[in-house]
């Protein structure tokens, strides 16, 4: 079974796009879990923290592809939020370029529905989740006016959002 994550930046020749919306996901997550509990990841050994996805993340922006990642959150934030915060900077030293918008600076911003990735400025994939946060189903879109939706609102995301590095938890 592919992943079509994995299979969107395979295929990626330009630019790869992540828009997530949500203040949690999987809570029952193994690592968010030991993360509750008070693991933390040390910068100084790259080997406990680097994972099969930054392989992928480095693999994919070493051919060109620009990655960008926008989270929309609450403030306050929840612990999930702050669990995502504190292990972004191995996606950052991956390769990968993320921001972070306080949902109340996003209010007039026309968003999707779910969260998604944008690959290449043509085909969006949606990720459809539980309440909880746990993903139930993807779907690709590729018609005009799904993409520029998406298209729009990541870049007024984008645009309005703190850089990982300047942004501050509240």
């Amino acid at each position: 079974m592919t992943n079509p994550v994995l299979d969107g930046l395979a295929g990626a020749k330009g630019s790869a796009v992540h828009l997530e919306m949500r203040d949690a996901y999987q809570p029952s997550d193994p690592e968010f879990i030991a993360w509750q509990q008070g693991k933390r990841l040390d910068p100084a050994d790259r080997s406990s923290w680097w994972r099969p996805f930054l392989d992928v993340v480095a693999d994919t922006t070493a051919r060109g592809v620009v990655m960008r990642r926008a989270r929309i959150v609450s403030e306050p934030v929840t612990d999930y939020i702050r669990y995502e915060y504190d292990v972004t900077f191995p996606n950052v030293a991956a390769g990968e370029q993320v921001r972070w918008l306080p949902r109340r600076k996003a209010a007039d911003i026309a968003l999707p529905g779910t969260d998604l990735w944008l690959f290449d400025g043509m085909s969006v994939l949606f990720t459809y989740f539980s309440g909880v946060g746990e993903v139930v189903d993807r779907a690709w879109r590729t018609e005009p006016a799904v993409v520029g939706l998406v298209r729009s609102a990541f870049e007024a995301v984008w645009e309005r959002a703190t850089q990982h590095e300047e942004y501050r938890l509240r």
